[in-house]
Formats: C-alpha cells, sequence, structure tokens
C-alpha cells in the first residue's frame, strides 16, 4: 500500500466536497464537519457528516477519486477505521482532523508483444517484478525469437538495470521504453488503465553482457534463524526456506519492498531471480515504529493499529499463528494452512535505514520471515460463493482460536490445488491476532455463506483436540511467554470455539459472539468476560476466574442457542 505523508503538502484544487453543497442555504451543511485526507503526498479537503458511516465516507472517495472502496484503509489517531458501519463521529474524528487513507494498488500489468514479422504474443507481470525478469518472460514468451542475452531495455534514453522494478518504470503515463534488439520487434505494456508504449528499435552494434547476476566477491549481508530455546529443532522445510534465501541474497538479489501493507515488508528472491520465495518483515518498520516507510506516525503510547495489540510485537505474532496452527512432523503446514514462517535477524543495505546504512556499524534487522505462497489473487478480488466449505471453516476455526482482530478478504490468498485443480484458501498477516482484549475482533468470513453452513465432524473433531494451555506452553517453548492478558484471550476464545462446536454452532454463530456489531456496543463475550471481572474478588486466581467465564458463556450460550 502507499500510505501519504503526515507533512504538510500541497493541497488539491478539487476539495471532495457534497455536490451542491456551495452555500449555506444547504440544511446539510449544519451536520457537517470539515476535515482532511492525507493521500498521495497531498492533503485533501474533505466535506462529510457527523452522521456518516466509514462506509459511506470511503464511497465518496471512490466517487471523487476513483480509489475503490476495497482497497481503502482509513486511520486516524492510529488507529484503523475499520468498522465500515460505525460512525464517522463514533471514532471521535471531528472538524479540521487528518485522516490517512491508505491505498492497495493493482499488482499486475500486461505486456503486449508484437514483432514486425507478424508474431503476437502476451504475458502478465507482477509489478514487484524487476526487469531481468521480463527479459526472461519476452525471450520465454517469445519461443526463443528474442534471445535474452540480446535485449537492452531502455527507458527515456536511461538504459534499465535489470533490477529495476516494474513498478518504478511504471510510476509515470505514457512511459516509452527503447529495447535495442538484433531482431525488429515492437512490444507494447499497458496497465489495465493507462497504456505504457514500449517500443523496440532495430538491433545495433552493442558488446554483449552477461544478464546472469554475478555474486559478491564477499557476503555484504547477514540472514540467521533466531532461536531464543536452543532445544528448539527448526523443521527441515524452514531450514530449506531460510538456505535458498540466503543463496537469492548471496546472488546479489535484492529484497523488494512491498507497496501492499501499512508497515514494511520484503519479498526476497530466489537465486534464479525469477521467482519470490519469502517475506520478510521487520519489527521495526511495522506500522508505526520508529522505521515505518510507509508515512505513518510514531505510535503515542505504544499500541499497535488494533487496540489490544503493541507496536514491536507483530513478528511474534505471526510466528505463534504459524505454530498454534500444529503443523505435523515432516509436513509444512497446519490446520489452517498457515505459511511457514520463523524469526529471523537480518542486515541488509536494502532494507528501510532512514538514518543511513552501513554494514560495519551493524543495522541488523529483526522480524517474522515466511515463506511465499504462489496465488492467483486474494479472496476480495472474487465473489466467496465459489470458495469450498472446507476452506473457510479452517480460516475461521483459526481466526476464533487467535482473535484475531485483521482478517480481511485481503489477507487470504486464493490459489488451486496443482493435482486436482480445486480452489486454497491461505491465511496470511497476523500480526494482530492474540491482543490483550477482544474490542477489536474483526472477521470477513462472517459474511459469507459457508460460515452459516456446520462444522464437517473432522473439523470437530480437531476442535476437540485443542488445549489453549498446551497452546501456551508451545509459545513459551519457541521463546515467547504470553502475557497474561493474550493468555487469557487465547484460553477464552478456545473455550468458546470448543462449547459452540459441542452444541452444534457453526462458524458465524461463534463469530458473532465474538465480533462487535458497532464500534460502541460490546460484543457478547466482552459482556461475558466484563461479567465474570465483576463476579469475582480481585484477588482470585486465573483459573477460578475462568471457571466463572465458563459458567457465564454457559448461560449466555444457552439463551442465544437454546
Amino acid at each position: 500500500m502507499s500510505i501519504a505523508s503526515v507533512a504538510p503538502s500541497p493541497v488539491f484544487e478539487d476539495s471532495l466536497d457534497f455536490p451542491g453543497l456551495s452555500g449555506q442555504a444547504d440544511p446539510r451543511l449544519r451536520e457537517s464537519i470539515f476535515i482532511y485526507l492525507s493521500v498521495a503526498g497531498s492533503i485533501v479537503p474533505l466535506h462529510i457528516l457527523e452522521s456518516d458511516s466509514i462506509a459511506s465516507v470511503k464511497l465518496r472517495i471512490q466517487t471523487s477519486k476513483g480509489f475503490f472502496v476495497k482497497k481503502q484503509k482509513l486511520v486516524f489517531g492510529g488507529k484503523e477505521l475499520a468498522r465500515d458501519t460505525s460512525l464517522i463521529q463514533d471514532y471521535g474524528v471531528g472538524d479540521g482532523n487528518v485522516l490517512h487513507l491508505v491505498i492497495r494498488l493493482s499488482d499486475v500489468r500486461s505486456i503486449n508483444v508484437r514483432t514486425v514479422c507478424g508474431k503476437e504474443f502476451s504475458f502478465h507481470v507482477d509489478r514487484f517484478r524487476n526487469v531481468l525478469y521480463v527479459k526472461q518472460q519476452i525471450a520465454k514468451q517469445g519461443k526463443g525469437f528474442l534471445d535474452l542475452n540480446d535485449q537492452e531495455l531502455f527507458c527515456d534514453d536511461e538504459e534499465l538495470e535489470d533490477q529495476r522494478l516494474v513498478e518504478d518504470i511504471c510510476m509515470k503515463n505514457d512511459v516509452v521504453i527503447h529495447l535495442l534488439v538484433r531482431k525488429s520487434a515492437k512490444v507494447r505494456a499497458k496497465h489495465v488503465k493507462k497504456d505504457i508504449v514500449v517500443s523496440i528499435d532495430k538491433s545495433v552494434d552493442r558488446e554483449e553482457h552477461d544478464l546472469v547476476v554475478r555474486n559478491p566477491s564477499k557476503r555484504d549481508f547477514v540472514l540467521e534463524p533466531l532461536i531464543v530455546n536452543p532445544k528448539v529443532k527448526l523443521p527441515k522445510g524452514i531450514k530449506d526456506l531460510v538456505d535458498a534465501t540466503i543463496n537469492g541474497l548471496a546472488r546479489g538479489l535484492q529484497p523488494i519492498r512491498s507497496v501492499e501493507g501499512s508497515g514494511g515488508a520484503y519479498f526476497m528472491q530466489h537465486s534464479s531471480g525469477e521467482e519470490f520465495l519469502s517475506v520478510f518483515k521487520p519489527i521495526d518498520e511495522e506500522p508505526m515504529a520508529i522505521n515505518n516507510p510507509q508515512g505513518l506516525p510514531l505510535s503515542s503510547d505504544g499500541e499497535g493499529l488494533k487496540k489490544g495489540t503493541r507496536v514491536g510485537e507483530g513478528a511474534l505474532r505471526e510466528v505463534a499463528a504459524y505454530l498454534l496452527d500444529h503443523p505435523k512432523r515432516g509436513q509444512d503446514k497446519g490446520f489452517a494452512g498457515v505459511p511457514p514462517t520463523v524469526m529471523v535477524k537480518c542486515l541488509h543495505k536494502g532494507f528501510n535505514h532512514p538514518d543511513g546504512y552501513s554494514f560495519e556499524s551493524g543495522c541488523m534487522k529483526i522480524g517474522s520471515m515466511q515463506k511465499f505462497v504462489k496465488n492467483c489473487g486474494s479472496s476480495e478480488e472474487m465473489g466467496p460463493g465459489v470458495f469450498p466449505v472446507a476452506e473457510v471453516h479452517k480460516i475461521c476455526v483459526l481466526d476464533i482460536r487467535l482473535a484475531n482482530a485483521d482478517r480481511h478478504a485481503g489477507n487470504i490468498l486464493v490459489s488451486r490445488d496443482s493435482e486436482q485443480g480445486q480452489i486454497v484458501l491461505t491465511p496470511i498477516d497476523h500480526g494482530y491476532c492474540l491482543p490483550v482484549n477482544f474490542e477489536d475482533c474483526t472477521f470477513d468470513w462472517l459474511y459469507w455463506p459457508q460460515a452459516r453452513q456446520p462444522f464437517s465432524k473432522d473439523t470437530v473433531e480437531y476442535i476437540k483436540s485443542l488445549d489453549a494451555d498446551k497452546d501456551s506452553e508451545l509459545l513459551k517453548f519457541h521463546g515467547w511467554e504470553l502475557p497474561l492478558e493474550c493468555a487469557r484471550v487465547l484460553r477464552i476464545s478456545t473455550m468458546l470455539l470448543k462449547k459452540g462446536a459441542e452444541r452444534g454452532l457453526n462458524p458465524h454463530a461463534i463469530g458473532s459472539i465474538m465480533c462487535r456489531q458497532t464500534m460502541k456496543k460490546e460484543s457478547v463475550i466482552e459482556q461475558i468476560v466484563q461479567e465474570a471481572q465483576e463476579y469475582v474478588l480481585p484477588e482470585t486466581s486465573e483459573d477460578t476466574f475462568l471457571e466463572s467465564v465458563s459458567g457465564i458463556m454457559d448461560r449466555y450460550l444457552e439463551e442465544l442457542y437454546h
């Protein structure tokens, strides 16, 4: 994602006003407020109503500026305005305030190739790919007509280096790229909305050069798994992932920073330069962390974008989600399919270093590294009706267990099984799971039709096998002793999941107990916890408190679903 800077910047002339609101005579102005939207490096004046919902504000932004609602994220006062049904005033937004607009951009660029001999072909590339990859695809799609070693790409008379990103080339409209080859051809690349013309000149006499990435004389990077407990033995799959990522860095392939997300996330490349291997997320580049590259301000109190989480703990939660998904010995993934994830320390000039980089001084980054999952997009790009019930339910179980505060359709990847061709859903981005309270729990799947289907027998058996106390011990064994509040949330959410499944409740029924309907109305699970806190004495043990929660939860479930 791209996030605008907070610093003062030029104001767009075309402010986002209500249609027809040009005079004080309009009665709607009596309840309107004037705020500012920080977007694309500029400040946009915006008239809204105090009674506007978050969804209506996003819709007006889409109408005025063309940013699709599904691609928008609004942040105010260090918190995401995540509940679309809540009113703008519920978040404390008032006259003169500044909202940060986070935009998720389309990832795919279409390349159409036409030669003077009449040969035509086309292909798509991810905008995070580099020039070398484009050359390889042209050579491959052209079936040998354009040899890789014969290609030289120029943009505005500037030769493009092999590691230059497609995203950088597509920053301006009507960009012309001159590709010098030994055979005449014409290439035209275009974005879905904005054409980018690529022309190929006739061949010229030039000295051939090796396009293969060369090995540096010595390593100028560090990448190591971060293991706190010496008794922990990394699975072979994670060892292989780390080793392959090291090989890519050793070949000189730079980490590629994603423009998605509100924190720093880097795609680590395979040594061939043709695919991504893993995604690295440094803790110091998390949203509102000190080195966040996306322009978000520092957290004033240490709390993260989601209530109940802390800045700098996202990497721990990413790893915890993988461990608690219970991958079996010899297998990469567990029940819900969370990709293999490990905590690492990494030193590389390609990361965000606002104060400068020096290998000798040590600018080591610590964060989570997760296996990159090949996919055909996220679940927000297609209707959920095509998803298998079992694939949706496995994510429902994970989110309920971990009290996920950030499950939206954009962090569920969609792919197809290579053998049977069936749709597979992969949950990613778990930096806001295991919070200290249930206030910000949000599940997009709550409104999917599959959520109203009953759990299968196998899923119920898996739920019965869950043990929150053993899960806490597992995390402690791997180096993270859950704070008391987080451990309590894990135990209560697991308790609710088990009780709900035992009563035959579907994911929608259980999820509705955990999620607030509006920002100011407490969820049922919050009411249960609050009642238990009022019932027990302050010096009561944790086990006794949870026994009280269990009894009250039984009563609520009986009243709701008798």
